[in-house]
């Protein structure tokens, strides 16, 4: 009779035994897994993010004081280039219109500067003019390549190259839903609303170029200079760097889409925004209301 009490508790202190360590391996197991969905070292070093309290300055937004991963904002490629002495200026002697367009699309502003849309041809100084397209979506680059053959020596294209305010590679995110609408959505920012009904994964990676460094080396202070930005929130980073520019001076045409300032990648803010419209105002840029027909 003893021996079988015995046998009976022996059994269970082993269960007992056995449930605690099953119940600490469940309440480890699930540490581990909640722990790597919620903060995953590799997510946030691919993100370019810390992992101090600076870094909740570049998130979209917190839960509970926990970081909210999934809605990491932007980030820009690189910094502000106002001026580099490896630039070569433009040797050019003859002044003539040059239409610099950020955003060319299909080519289709381009055209409607030679349709004298963007004023009379006929008037540029010496008669003469020339034109530089910038563009990232490779979906457009057969139509640029184009335009570059038809005018050659005039067009100088810059096809899956996104316009920016320094050089570097970045990512560049595709519209897939605008098909009326020449998917103008697409941007380098994945906050853009085109993207996100896009899904948000088709993406390419391209080089960025500087205005700053198109205007140092491909136009002179005799030229009549139009820049067509449409790039869907980049503006925010590039137009800041360029108002400090040496080589703003010699914009004369400013046309400018402007969209929501959260497209921006680099942190400017609508007032710092008016700040470097007003800056480039100041230099004899002249920024007329503006929208582009992207179709």
């Amino acid at each position: 009779m003893l021996r079988t009490k015995l046998a009976e508790l022996y059994v269970l202190v082993k269960l007992r035994n056995m449930v605690a360590f099953l119940s600490k391996m469940a309440v480890a197991a699930a540490a581990v897994f909640v722990g790597s969905e919620a903060v995953a070292p590799n997510a946030v070093q691919d993100a370019g993010l810390k992992t101090d309290a600076t870094a909740r300055s570049t998130l979209r937004g917190t839960v509970n004081g926990t970081v909210a991963l999934a809605n990491v904002a932007g980030k820009s490629p690189c910094n502000c280039v106002t001026a580099d002495p490896t630039w070569k200026p433009c040797a050019r002697t003859v002044p003539r219109c040059v239409f610099i367009d950020l955003g060319a699309a299909d080519g289709n502003t381009f055209k409607a500067f030679l349709s004298n849309k963007y004023g009379l041809v006929a008037n540029c100084p010496s008669v003469q003019w020339s034109a530089v397209l910038v563009e990232a979506n490779p979906r457009f680059n057969m139509q640029l390549a184009t335009a570059g053959t038809e005018h050659i020596g005039q067009v100088n294209v810059m096809s899956s190259t996104a316009a920016y305010m320094c050089e570097a590679k970045t990512s560049f995110f595709l519209d897939t839903v605008n098909t009326e609408k020449n998917f103008w959505g697409s941007s380098m920012s994945n906050a853009h609303p085109d993207v996100k009904k896009s899904g948000g994964q088709q993406k390419v990676t391209v080089p960025t170029m500087n205005l700053n460094r198109i205007l140092t080396e491909q136009t002179i202070p005799g030229d009549w200079v139009m820049v067509k930005m449409d790039i869907e929130g980049s503006e925010y980073d590039v137009l800041p760097c360029t108002a400090k520019a040496p080589a703003a001076s010699l914009i004369d045409r400013l046309y400018l889409e402007q969209h929501d300032v959260s497209w921006g990648m680099s942190g400017t803010t609508a007032p710092e925004m008016e700040a470097a419209k007003a800056t480039l105002k100041s230099k004899g840029v002249d920024i007329p209301p503006y929208f582009s027909q992207t179709l």
